[in-house]
């Protein structure tokens, strides 16, 4: 590791070419020289494959050590997982062969574990991965459930990973920031966070969704409480993470180790399958929508221009729903959407489109408008219009900021220099502290790119914040900025100011970019709470 992290100082590893601006996507280099593109194969040849729900277990064996996590006796967890993270051969389209893949329990995506308000849980991640792992990834882990509202020893620091043999338990208490209701969340997920191998992890597989529910967002669709929300439920309730990959001749999965910049692939992927279909009934759906990464933004409409309704930014419900045409995602931001189909007919059809264009070099990696870009189709296949579900007129009520609170202003400018990624001009160091903030205090942050051509995902772990302004201006009542959110985009030249809350738990915790593998090189600062 030393030797790769001294080459790397020096910026000798991985030489790339830099993105001319273009909306969102000036963020990612060429593919290798030699890249010949992925084998083509035949689109909709899949239906869309649904991760499994997790199902607890009965016992764990050793029983976990209370003492290594805090408030646990306050939070007794009432419900158990063990997952062995393994190695298995997975296709991506039947028309590959099978690739190598690492998967939470074994599956790609990991189980969706359902969790809910006031039902703590504990996660025991056992390392089964193959010590003697040859190419890219690192057989050493250390999971994060972002944006989980977790103690720092279960919030999967990058440098407090497991190898193979070992496990680590992660206690998720489950109950809102600072006890606020204004504070619940929805769509969650957990992925690695190794220390300068996150990008190459999260890659061979390392992901998947946690759902949370309570009262209110109930996952009943006809659920008897009065102030039940009513949304799509069960199997109308889909989970959908984008990845876009590269393949080699041999039809494997292709990765550039030496890239430090952000890698595009050529083949979309929705859970792990090759532009999949999915058939649908004449009603709602709710669809949670990942940027599972490492490097694709997305801009995301239908074929037939009808608007989607947006219900979240982030694992973080709006005041009310906003009716949209677009919803644009950066690595590790999600969206909440309700589709409805209810005006079509049996046998049509309509895509889902990515319509974010992106460049490398002196030329285009990103497609836009063409049939590529059609990353999942819907199927009406069925005359079914019985639908209990709702579209709510309220969701949740933004938490007040009181600036009366704020204890400190923080400045943290991004930048780059040979292909390193720098905040406030050093490269990460676990072991240096970069901020010291008061258990119970509140501060103002400020995100300032200094570079023209690069955008960053940022990315915040353990409280959510509120953004005060994008270069200098408010959001506006209706704007999907006007929320809580775990991860801004930090377009070219641009900043953002920031109000959050720092509450419950101490210890460590980092900010990073999620375009991980500015992550990995060293974009990513650590700051600690105290008493």
């Amino acid at each position: 590791m030393s030797s790769r992290r001294d080459l790397l100082r020096l910026g000798l590893a991985g030489a790339t070419g830099l993105m001319k601006p273009r909306a969102y996507g000036q963020l990612c280099s060429q593919p290798p020289v030699d890249f010949p593109g992925s084998p083509k194969v035949s689109p909709w040849a899949v239906p869309l494959p649904i991760p499994g729900i997790a199902e607890p277990a009965e016992r764990l064996d050793p029983v976990v050590e209370p003492g290594r996590h805090q408030r646990y006796s306050e939070f007794a967890p009432k419900k158990l997982y063990d997952f062995g993270v393994r190695q298995i051969q997975h296709r991506f389209h039947p028309e590959l062969p099978p690739s190598a893949v690492w998967g939470y329990a074994g599956t790609v995506p990991g189980p969706t574990i359902h969790a809910r308000y006031g039902e703590p849980v504990l996660v025991r991640m056992r390392n089964e991965l193959p010590a003697q792992h040859v190419g890219f990834g690192l057989p050493s882990i250390s999971t994060h459930l972002h944006n989980g509202h977790n103690a720092s020893e279960s919030d999967g620091y990058p440098s407090d990973f497991t190898d193979p043999g070992q496990y680590r338990d992660h206690h998720y208490p489950n109950f809102p920031a600072g006890h606020d209701p204004a504070e619940v969340m929805s769509t969650l997920w957990y992925h690695d966070h190794r220390e300068d191998f996150t990008a190459q992890n999260v890659v061979r597989g390392l992901t998947g969704f946690y759902l949370l529910f309570d009262e209110l967002d109930s996952g009943d669709e006809r659920d008897a409480n009065p102030k039940a929300f009513r949304l799509p439920s069960g199997a109308c309730d889909i989970p959908l993470i984008f990845h876009d990959r590269a393949f080699d001749r041999d039809g494997q999965m292709a990765y550039d180790v030496f890239n430090t910049a952000g890698i595009l692939g050529d083949r979309y992927t929705v859970n792990n399958a090759i532009q999949p279909y999915f058939q649908v009934a004449r009603r709602k759906y709710r669809f949670r929508l990942l940027n599972g990464g490492p490097s694709r933004f997305y801009r995301f409409e239908l074929s037939n221009g009808q608007r989607m309704v947006q219900l979240s930014n982030d694992g973080n419900m709006f005041p009310a729903p906003i009716a949209v045409q677009e919803v644009t995602l950066s690595p590790a931001e999600r969206a909440d959407v309700i589709i409805d189909f209810s005006n079509f007919r049996r046998g049509d059809q309509v895509f889902l489109l990515n319509r974010m264009e992106q460049t490398a070099g002196e030329g285009p990696t990103g497609r836009l408008m063409t049939p590529g870009d059609a990353v999942l189709r819907f199927d009406v296949v069925s005359d079914d219009r019985d639908d209990p579900s709702r579209i709510p007129e309220t969701l949740r009520p933004l938490p007040r900021v009181d600036m009366s609170e704020v204890k400190q202003e923080r400045l943290w400018r991004f930048d780059y220099l040979n292909n390193l990624w720098l905040v406030n001009g050093k490269l990460f160091d676990t072991t240096r502290l970069d901020a010291e903030v008061k258990q119970g205090s509140a501060e103002v942050w400020t995100f300032r790119n200094e570079g023209a051509t690069w955008s960053h995902p940022i990315h915040i772990h353990f409280e959510e914040f509120q953004i005060l302004s994008i270069n200098g201006v408010a959001p506006g009542p209706g704007d999907v900025n006007r929320s809580r959110k775990d991860t801004v985009r930090l377009g070219p030249n641009d900043e953002i100011k920031i109000f959050m809350r720092f509450r419950d738990f101490l210890g460590r915790y980092v900010m990073h970019c999620h375009n991980v593998l500015h992550e990995d090189h060293s974009m990513m600062i650590r700051f600690d709470v105290v008493p």
